[in-house]
């Protein structure tokens, strides 16, 4: 049998796979596919459509009912233009602090998660531990629903609570914001800066989009939040332009123009009431273009929607994370994770894991020794719970 890595050498090898959203993880996956076989456990690969990348889940101990799944990604956020101190594909140590790209989103958990698994199947534990691992999380948690289908379609043993353990500094999260992004590409028509009026500039039309958004803002913030809307930061929907793209010169009125939408809404707004709000304001823009000239317009391709995570009542997930972390607060977060995804698919599920999220995607990187051993310790009393 192989040698059971230590959680500190599982994170040493899972940062050395450069493993950014836009080239392939199954160096990454190949690998900790091998490391869990090599100690008995049973891997499910789900390949993408592409097969250049892939989501896996695994399952130790008994099947039976019961089962805790353990969620994490393999994908992390580019570290070109950082200025980084240390090599971002080497973990090093300074200060108590472990140094490396997805440290602390979220290699970090997933290092503890596979020694908790491995720990498991050699404990002999009474009921299941269950881990799963996706593929581009980071550009819309693209990876998890296709995965996460493949598991209700094969018959995998239903696990009776899943904790995603994104940053959270190892507090329980019930709640976190839904979100969905936008690639919109404005077609203008060219002509001399001079004459603007027998033209339609992309570029120009395009900030009348933004306006909008920052018109919905100010709006946004100006109402008075309600109900679990309150525990957020900010405690409304946000609509965020994050790139823009186009034009040739500055005397020609811009034939093209791109920019990325998103939008981070409170429980207590709807996506899709946000995506036809834009989509109404989209026609309005387009039909004035088309007016001056026919062959303008605009095409709005939604590139990922993320549902929110909802506080549940009675929620199995958020009862033993209470138990094994002993926090009992209220927390919520802004940002987005894949526990929406698997609470839509029917499970119960909360935020819990190692690091804050201020350090991710940052230069130097860094997951704290002390989070790292919150962490371990969790994973223990989680298999101490799962023997009895």
């Amino acid at each position: 049998m192989a040698r059971i890595l230590t959680p500190r050498e599982l994170l040493e090898r899972l940062v050395a796979f450069p493993t950014v959203s836009r080239d392939s993880n199954l160096p990454l996956v190949d690998w900790v596919q091998d490391y869990l076989e090599g100690h008995g456990i049973g891997v499910t690969r789900v390949p993408d459509a592409t097969g250049a990348k892939a989501s896996l889940y695994a399952h130790a101990g008994p099947a039976c009912a019961g089962a805790i799944l353990l969620s994490g990604h393999s994908d992390v956020v580019p570290v070109d233009g950082q200025h980084w101190t240390t090599d971002p594909w080497r973990l090093s140590e300074r200060e108590g602090r472990l140094y490396g790209r997805g440290t602390c989103d979220m290699k970090g958990f997933d290092a503890l998660a596979l020694w908790a698994l491995v720990e498991a199947q050699r404990r002999g534990v009474s009921r299941p531990l269950q881990f799963a691992l996706s593929h581009d999380e980071e550009v819309g948690c693209l990876g998890a629903p296709e995965m996460i289908a493949h598991m209700a379609a094969h018959d995998f043993p239903r696990a009776q609570a899943v904790i995603v353990g994104e940053p959270s500094m190892m507090q329980v999260v019930t709640g976190h914001k839904g979100s969905m992004g936008f690639d919109l590409h404005f077609r203008g028509y060219e002509v001399h800066s001079s004459i603007p009026h027998k033209g339609v500039s992309a570029i120009m039309e395009a900030a009348r989009l933004i306006g909008w958004a920052n018109r919905i803002n100010d709006e946004n913030a100006a109402h008075a939040p309600q109900g679990a809307d309150t525990h957020f930061d900010p405690p409304w929907t946000t609509l965020h332009v994050g790139e823009i793209r186009g034009g040739t010169a500055h005397n020609i009125t811009a034939a093209e123009c791109r920019l990325l939408l998103d939008f981070r809404c409170v429980p207590g707004d709807t996506l899709e009431g946000w995506r036809d709000a834009l989509a109404e304001e989209v026609r309005h823009l387009a039909d004035a273009m088309q007016a001056v000239r026919p062959e303008a317009g605009i095409e709005m391709t939604e590139s990922f929607m993320l549902p929110a995570l909802r506080p549940e009542e009675n929620g199995a997930a958020e009862a033993l994370a209470r138990r094994l972390t002993g926090d009992n607060a209220v927390h919520v977060v802004s940002y987005g994770t894949e526990a929406g995804q698997f609470q839509d698919g029917g499970f119960s599920v909360v935020v819990c894991g190692p690091g804050s999220i201020a350090q991710a995607h940052q230069p130097d990187e860094y997951l704290s020794l002390d989070q790292f051993h919150a962490g371990q310790a969790l994973m223990e009393r989680l298999l101490v719970e799962l023997q009895a």
